[in-house]
């Protein structure tokens, strides 16, 4: 079998991967029956210097003893000539390189557990430099209470060590916690070697219930990693070991590092139950581009009004009757935790219409502050006439402390509750004499707002100057004067899909264009990574990217970051939604 590590799937740092060694084996996973199946030992008292890097021709079965020092090191096992072994470098963060390895071994791991920063600057730092199309490796430090976060840092090999010296230490493993086992008055578990009971339960058997639980957890990281679901389990697991929790905000800091490997849109929805969640790349990234790119485009008071449990709002029965009083004389963004402020074109655009959060009714002041600061940003990037604050009490902290800090005045129509009738008749009233802005108006402003937060300030105009609208909300098609299509919304993810003659405006405009080089061929159905010769560094999972070559044009949607594209080997950079032969 040839060996190789690709990765299939991604959720940030976190992969599913397949990994061949003696046999296929989907990552995150262990690795200890692989290797011992393949006959495989490891020897710790080899080793080379610092900077004397070597490759493995085997992985270790047990990986390093505790107290290995951080040199690099080599084995092989001549007993065994005959199998086919794969390849890993062993590597320190500091000697992280590409050796053209298939794995590499993260050395000193068992020195990591405990300390949250080493841990965190140990990771990063092997994991951008090594090659994307790699698996990595951290020996002896796995147990179910601390997988999903080694997963989520980026590590996708795993061994049973840590949770088999636990267990003959009498320590009972679960995914919240160890616990000793004369401490136990029960077992909480009803795997097969717990349904014993209590009472002939031994340290044989607590080794055999943690190596199980281990495996079990694994499998629940690999489900979250599929759902894109992971981050949302992090926020809670993590809080059960405080360097656990440490370690997550400590991942949250590295935004560049998580950034790079996060998609653009995801079907999943984001679970908003912690102050951790505004953290989330998803959150910042929104808050970003809407403070930064966004531009409003109607001639009309601005109309901040609450957010909904209904994803999109629009749909709700509360914005309904906004919308009926207002009736399109003003421009309504929502204000809303986690995600800030949500112009209405952009209600559809992922995460506006792919979260739910706890309702309390009372805001926290890291909520207060989050929203108080994206507002503040928003309003000095939009020049309105007049603000509206159609919103219940509570929200109030947040409109005043803006109020304060622009020292400017918004008007207030809200009596008791945003939908009753005096409060919705205080809004239209307040919006008396204003002219309403047309159906077509809202439509080509629905695109042009998109296009801004996908490809960059400027791009509605600079891609969609002379637009003709098609079809209905949300299935909108974006045409040129001549009646050429250049584009699609996809009301899943609220972007945009371009055409051909749409790659052709992006890339003649001055907009930034995520640009794919691609060898001489012409892609049908997907562009795997061999075929790409270079990428653009800005370029992330979902991404509308533009691939050109001696025989070709084409566009479609990333499946890897522009920085994986150009160092992967293996693997489906992108699916291609139209191609010209040149």
């Amino acid at each position: 079998m040839t060996e190789y590590f690709e990765v299939i799937d991604r959720d940030g740092a976190a992969r599913i991967g397949d990994l061949r060694l003696a046999e296929s084996i989907t990552t995150p996973a262990l690795i200890d029956d692989v290797l011992t199946d393949a006959g495989s030992l490891w020897t710790a008292d080899r080793s080379v210097p610092d900077g004397d890097e070597e490759t493995l021709t085997v992985l270790p079965h047990r990986g390093f003893p505790a107290g290995t020092p951080d040199e690099v090191q080599t084995a092989f096992d001549p007993a065994v000539p005959d199998i086919e072994y794969p390849t890993a470098a062993v590597v320190t963060p500091e000697t992280a390189a590409d050796h053209g390895t298939d794995a590499y071994v993260l050395s000193g791991g068992s020195g990591l557990v405990g300390h949250s920063e080493a841990f965190v600057d140990a990771i990063v730092a092997t994991r951008e430099s090594i090659p994307p199309d790699a698996g990595l490796y951290l020996p002896g430090v796995a147990t179910p209470g601390n997988v999903a976060t080694l997963a989520y840092a980026g590590v996708d090999l795993f061994d049973t060590d840590r949770a088999v010296v636990r267990g003959t230490q009498g320590w009972y493993l679960t995914p919240d916690g160890e616990f000793r086992l004369d401490a136990l008055d029960e077992l909480p578990c009803a795997c097969e070697v717990c349904r014993q009971g209590i009472d002939e339960f031994d340290r044989e058997d607590c080794l055999e219930h943690n190596v199980a639980t281990l495996e079990a957890e694994l499998a629940a990281v690999r489900n979250r990693i599929r759902e894109g679901r992971l981050r949302d389990y992090l926020e809670g697991q993590a809080r059960h070991e405080q360097w656990l929790t440490a370690t997550f905000r400590r991942l949250d800091d590295q935004y560049a590092y998580l950034e790079q490997r996060t998609p653009l849109v995801r079907k999943a929805e984001i679970t908003a139950a912690s102050a951790e969640t505004l953290d989330r790349v998803e959150i910042q990234r929104f808050a970003e581009r809407v403070t930064e790119r966004y531009r409003c485009r109607f001639d009309a008071p601005l109309v901040l009004v609450p957010c909904s449990a209904t994803k999109p709002y629009s749909d709700s029965q509360s914005h309904g009757q906004f919308q009926d009083a207002i009736h399109f004389r003003g421009h309504v963004a929502s204000m809303t935790s986690p995600i800030g402020v949500v112009p209405q074109e952009l209600e559809l655009t992922y995460p506006a219409q792919h979260y739910d959060s706890v309702v309390t009714g009372r805001w926290s002041e890291t909520e207060i502050e989050f929203v108080v600061d994206v507002l503040e940003a928003y309003l000095e990037s939009n020049e309105y006439p007049r603000v509206i604050a159609h919103v219940p009490e509570d929200y109030r902290a947040i409109t005043e402390r803006v109020e304060e800090r622009l020292d400017r005045e918004f008007e207030y129509t809200v009596e008791a509750h945003p939908t009753t009738d005096e409060s919705l008749a205080n809004l239209s009233e307040a919006l008396a004499g204003k002219p309403k802005y047309r159906k077509r108006e809202r439509q080509h402003n629905v695109i042009r707002a998109i296009a801004d937060y996908q490809f960059g300030a400027g791009a509605g105009e600079a891609i969609f100057g002379d637009l003709q609208v098609e079809s209905h909300y949300p299935k909108l098609r974006a045409n040129d004067a001549d009646g050429e299509q250049l584009a699609a919304m996809v009301p899943e993810y609220g972007v945009l899909s371009l055409t051909l003659a749409g790659a052709r405006r992006w890339i003649e405009s001055d907009v930034p264009t995520k640009r794919v080089e691609i060898g001489g061929f012409v892609p049908h159905g997907s562009v795997l990574a061999p075929g790409i010769l270079d990428a653009d560094e800005s370029i992330r999972v979902g991404d509308e990217v533009v691939f050109e070559g001696p025989d070709a044009f084409a566009v479609g949607r990333a499946n890897m970051s522009g920085p994986e594209m150009a160092r992967s080997s293996r693997g489906i950079a992108s699916e291609v939604r139209h191609v010209t032969e040149k």
